[in-house]
């Protein structure tokens, strides 16, 4: 069965509600759950996800909210964290880590970090069990995809397209899947524009999808109460699940 990983920022509109969203998530088939770490600038998304890191640190997101709403999740369900180097530098990759280890968050998400530095954070993320996600892209040549996924954990995160989350463009990844395969036997799972209209057609060929714009754009819909955010967000998900496994 394919997989379908979801991507929810943190704390919006508050703790409480990420907790009851992602275990709404689970029961509609999310089988890992990234959750968000809110940051000014973040450089691989799309201007869903950016209003949603926004609006996160508006309202005073600390990092706390990350490590209490991962206590009550963690223990649920599969869960990483994703965020940008800037927040894992300042509070430390080894703090991060040993706060992952003590709420049973399964690894990190870190889209900035190149593959030269990542291979250098290796051996702290197996000091403490936890998987640190490898990107591949179009744009990638063999011996790069061959030197990224010869490390990779738990998933190889395939960008669907060279750009920003949530902007639906399409490219013949065919090649590039096949490479991937050539070199790893590590799940592949394709993100960027991934929706209820594309995940059919973009799950040809790998073992899951990651969505997020998709389920953030409810998040950050003020018009919506929080439990019709929940509902439709998790209505989305079941569909995903279905249709990628259909």
């Amino acid at each position: 069965m394919k997989k379908l990983v979801g991507y929810i920022t943190s704390s919006i509109p508050e703790n409480n509600f990420t907790v009851d969203l992602a275990l709404s998530m689970k029961e509609a088939g999310v089988d890992t759950l990234e959750v968000g770490i809110p940051f000014s600038d973040p450089v691989a998304d799309g201007p869903i996800i950016e209003k949603a890191n926004e609006i996160a640190l508006s309202s005073g997101f600390k990092l706390k909210d990350l490590f209490e709403v991962s206590s009550k999740i963690a223990p649920h369900m599969d869960m990483l964290w994703m965020g940008y180097m800037n927040p894992f530098y300042h509070y430390g990759i080894e703090n991060f880590l040993k706060k992952a280890d003590e709420y049973g968050v399964n690894g990190m998400i870190i889209p900035d970090v190149p593959n030269e530095e990542a291979i250098l954070l290796n051996p702290l993320f197996r000091k403490y069990n936890k998987a640190q996600i490898s990107f591949v892209a179009p744009t990638h040549s063999e011996n790069r995809i061959k030197e990224v996924v010869s490390n990779a954990q738990k998933f190889i995160y395939m960008v669907a397209y060279a750009g920003i989350t949530g902007s639906g463009k399409k490219e013949d990844l065919s090649i590039i899947i096949e490479t991937v395969k050539k070199y790893s036997q590590t799940p592949l799972y394709i993100g960027f524009g991934v929706d209820a209209e594309t995940c059919k057609e973009k799950s040809k060929g790998v073992d899951g999808v990651i969505v997020g714009s998709a389920f953030v754009k409810y998040l950050i819909d003020n018009s919506l109460s929080n439990n019709e955010k929940i509902k439709y967000i998790s209505s989305l998900a079941k569909e995903i699940k279905e249709k990628i496994n259909d």
